[in-house]
């Protein structure tokens, strides 16, 4: 039977008989989440063991970085399911997305990072746990409840950190630095890739849409839950 857009792929093995538009979008989609799951847990999670200030927010952090390396790990396995050699699986000839690029320097830039990186990492995941390739669809899903406590867990230490007006300044400093570089997270508008991944059901909205509702959702958790302020120049990036 041949494949077309909209049909559901159940298996890894019925994959290879998917058109090649398919089978290169799902690949696409799982080096890019390998790649950068394996970059994140490097660059953010492991350093911030060492910034963690106490032994508490250490051992929390130190899931996380387990959880995030435990990421790369699934879709490297899914990927080599599929015929991805590893090599293509970590960073190399694929450039991680430009959002690790920030340098990493205090506990509460982390903390930052938690809440609006993981939040924007939700969004993606919410949206490939409706992917027509059902390997894919299943790994979001079991990826999900992690993803939802690494954020929880940035909007936790935030709201610690701003109890004090040191640490308040500190939260909001890091927001003013940090959120300018998050749109980029969500790919350029009119983007042929989004297209091609919406056309065979691996992903269900534009990157214009998934920002415009990222940024609702992060103005509702800085301002409405923190009572600080989100900058502006975000909708405009």
């Amino acid at each position: 039977m041949t494949i077309q857009p909209g049909d559901s792929v159940e298996t890894s093995r019925e994959l290879q008989d998917a058109p090649e538009e398919f089978r290169a979008a799902v690949e696409k989609i799982v080096i890019s989440h390998a790649v950068n799951e394996l970059y994140g847990a490097q660059v953010f999670d492991e350093p911030a063991i060492a910034l963690a200030p106490t032994p508490y927010s250490k051992w929390l952090t130190c899931r996380v970085a387990m959880e995030e390396y435990g990421h790369h790990v699934r879709f490297r396995e899914l990927g080599e399911e599929i015929g991805i050699a590893p090599e293509r699986m970590v960073p190399g000839d694929k450039k991680p997305l430009s959002i690790f690029e920030f340098p990493l320097k205090s506990w509460e830039e982390f903390c930052v990072i938690k809440l609006l990186a993981d939040l924007a990492e939700i969004l993606q995941v919410e949206d490939l746990a409706q992917c027509k390739f059902l390997p894919l669809r299943n790994l979001s899903r079991m990826t999900m409840p992690e993803e939802r406590f690494h954020a929880q867990f940035g909007e936790d230490f935030c709201k610690e950190l701003i109890e004090t007006e040191e640490g308040r300044q500190a939260v909001q400093d890091a927001i003013n630095c940090y959120f300018p570089i998050l749109p980029k997270f969500f790919g350029r508008a009119g983007s042929k890739n989004n297209e091609i991944y919406r056309k065979w059901g691996i992903k269900q909205r534009t990157n214009e849409d998934m920002l415009a509702d990222y940024i609702n959702r992060a103005r509702d958790l800085v301002e409405g839950e923190l009572g600080l302020t989100l900058p502006d120049v975000a909708e405009a990036a």
